[in-house]
């Protein structure tokens, strides 16, 4: 149950595509004064050691930022991304590599709320303590918080069964970001269940799925069953880094999945998703997929819904 560590995979390009495509969803909460919820709930360990024990065994990071970490001419977005982790690396070596939770503790405001969930015990402590260092460092340069409340809030416990009780927050704004291992295929179904729910709950709140594309049924179906849930809208952005290997093993693609997305989020990953297979492409396989749309329900007890419709864009690097 608790064999699946993401330090083995920090940084690689499913955390790249991850990971600036939070970034911008956080930005576009920003651009409002009132306070917003940030709900992670598979959070892991907040930040991670490239030149660790886990991290350096298999060194994924040189299929993510290692390419892009000596780059200056990139897209912003992905140079927004970047510039944040080599803030956290004054040295100029590449050595720490955020997570979800430490990206969305930057990228937030003051007045914003981090809710953070992680099951695994050896995470979950190493998370909470990378937190109590980053208050601790803080308030040894003197700062305060200016606001009633504790905004970061780190909880070991199952994020699926948490999520409801969260929602809808008090400002009935929210970003909720699902990230499980999906070494238990049920994880693909608990997903979609609790996104159903949500969605029930807090039909407005915006909610981020990443998932990796096998070669389990599981997987290659998962796509199509997130774009019948009864969001307003849906997008859904693939990045394929190579060529599937014959005996499937690795990662060769994986996805975001986002429903009630902002409006600028797709005509940004149009410009920067071309950009980004060029960079981090391994062979002539490397790709991106775009593809977005509408949930519109039928009766009014959503038994029947009509088929989304989508937009699909396909490119491939020469």
């Amino acid at each position: 149950m608790f064999s699946y560590r993401h330090a083995f995979h920090a940084g690689n390009h499913a955390d790249v595509l991850k990971h600036f495509i939070t970034i911008q969803l956080l930005q576009y909460l920003n651009q409002k004064d009132t306070a917003y919820s940030y709900i992670d709930t598979h959070s892991g360990a907040g930040v991670y050691e490239l030149d660790g024990a886990f991290a350096s065994k298999n060194a994924e990071y040189d299929t993510g930022i290692g390419p892009l970490w000596n780059l200056t001419d990139m897209p912003a977005p992905i140079k927004e991304y970047v510039d944040l982790i080599r803030a956290m690396n004054p040295s100029g070596k590449m050595r720490y590599y955020p997570g979800s939770p430490y990206i969305a503790d930057q990228v937030a405001r003051e007045q914003d709320r981090l809710r953070l969930f992680e099951l695994h015990p050896a995470d979950s402590k190493l998370l909470a303590d990378n937190f109590r260092k980053l208050e601790e460092h803080a308030a040894a340069q003197g700062i305060r918080p200016t606001v009633r409340g504790k905004r970061v809030l780190v909880t070991r416990g199952d994020g699926f069964a948490s999520l409801k009780a969260l929602l809808p927050p008090p400002s009935r704004r929210a970003l909720v970001l699902i990230d499980p291992p999906y070494e238990d295929k049920q994880d693909y179904k608990k997903t979609k269940d609790v996104l159903a729910e949500a969605l029930g709950r807090f039909p407005t709140g915006t909610y981020a799925v990443w998932y990796p594309l096998l070669q389990r049924m599981e997987s290659r179906q998962f796509a199509d069953k997130l774009k019948q849930l009864p969001a307003a809208e849906w997008l859904n952005v693939v990045l394929t880094t190579k060529k599937p290997t014959p005996d499937g093993f690795g990662l060769h693609s994986s996805g975001m999945f986002i429903l009630n997305p902002p409006y600028t989020l797709e005509p940004m990953l149009k410009e920067v998703m071309p950009w980004l297979v060029k960079a981090l492409g391994k062979d002539s396989g490397a790709r991106f997929t775009l593809e977005k749309g509408t949930q519109a329900t039928g009766t009014r007890n959503n038994s029947e819904r009509r088929p989304p419709v989508r937009q699909k864009n396909i490119v491939k690097s020469s």
